[in-house]
């Protein structure tokens, strides 16, 4: 016995048999000394399952649970959590990769931060990077990772719903499961992941625990890489599907503070910019601008020449350069 809590590293899995091995390794690899792994296939047809199995063999912290039907990420990972023994649970996606030290870096991070501020609720992100198969690599710094600018409670929903940031806060990128880390509890507190969200069910969760309050940190190291991958649930046309559905779930909350509007319209201006319908895009901003001028204008000039920047640096990429701008 350590003496440590048991951590739960949940993996998920979808036809993933070129990477999944990777994954649960990476797992198996982590220098916290009380871990169990726990991968939900999520119907897999590609092999994943016989895969896992066979690297699992002989292993007693680890287990493979199986959907009969393709029940989606959320599904996946509420098997996960109603299946965990551990006080925490990690989530690590099937195509990524962490470092040895991504759980105990988490848990110092989380275990301190309770213990500075007594708060109840804490999700705790890694900071990483972004590898594209192009060799394009984005830096992830993890909200909440620069010491006193840590989010909570109505103003980390408000920033996921509808972009208002409060200064003083560090929101880094965002909410992805794949570098999470939280109690089991924590989870249990706002009924884990909605189950019938086929995207953005990461966003959903996190704007549950805002609502109940919750704190978002996150680590200064970098502890894990995401490797970016194209599929069909990935599509602009899933995202802004799931993305409407979010704004429909709060409506009397956006509704109630005047942002109902920009909640679903925005996603609208992201998936004609990705479709290349730029005229569209620009119908949708004169609406975002006509409803709340100062908000759209604000959002459209901190996100509009970043993401400019990154698909250039895309570009140059595979053009063969490898002069990147910062």
């Amino acid at each position: 016995m350590t003496g440590l809590p048991l951590v739960t590293v949940g993996i998920t899995c979808f036809n993933a048999s070129e990477t999944i091995e990777r994954a649960l390794a990476s797992a198996l690899a982590q220098d916290w000394p009380s871990i169990e792994v726990v991968v939900a296939d999520d119907c897999s047809t590609d092999g994943s399952a016989e895969i896992v199995n066979r690297r699992i063999a002989g292993l007693a912290n680890v287990r493979l649970l199986r959907h009969e039907l393709n029940r989606g990420p959320g599904a996946a990972r509420n098997t996960i959590l109603q299946a965990a023994a551990g006080e925490f649970v990690a989530f690590f996606d099937d195509d990524d990769e962490s470092m040895p030290n991504r759980i105990s870096a988490q848990m110092r991070r989380l275990l301190a931060y309770e213990g500075e501020t007594g708060a109840r609720l804490v999700a705790c992100y890694a900071s990483g990077e972004r590898r594209y198969p192009n060799g394009y690599t984005m830096p992830l710094q993890a909200i909440g990772s620069i010491p006193g600018e840590e989010p909570a409670g109505n103003m980390m929903a408000d920033y996921l719903l509808f972009f208002r940031r409060v200064p003083g806060r560090f929101y880094g990128t965002g909410v992805p499961s794949c570098a999470l880390l939280a109690r089991t509890s924590t989870f249990a507190a706002v009924g884990g992941f909605d189950s019938t969200l086929r995207r953005v069910e990461d966003v959903d969760l996190a704007i549950r625990l805002a609502f109940a309050d919750a704190h978002f940190i996150g680590t200064a190291e970098k502890v894990f890489v995401q490797h970016a991958t194209d599929a069909p649930d990935k599509s602009p046309a899933a995202n802004l599907i799931a993305a409407e559905r979010l704004a429909e779930k709060n409506k009397a909350y956006l509704a109630g503070v005047r942002r109902y509007y920009y909640a679903r319209h925005w996603p609208r201006l992201r998936y004609w910019h990705f479709m290349r319908d730029y005229p569209r895009m620009v119908l949708e901003l004169v609406g975002l601008l006509l409803h709340n001028p100062i908000p759209g204008a604000s959002h459209f000039l901190a996100t509009g020449p970043r993401r400019l920047l990154h698909e250039r640096a895309m570009r140059r990429r595979r053009n063969g350069s490898t002069s990147f701008p910062s």
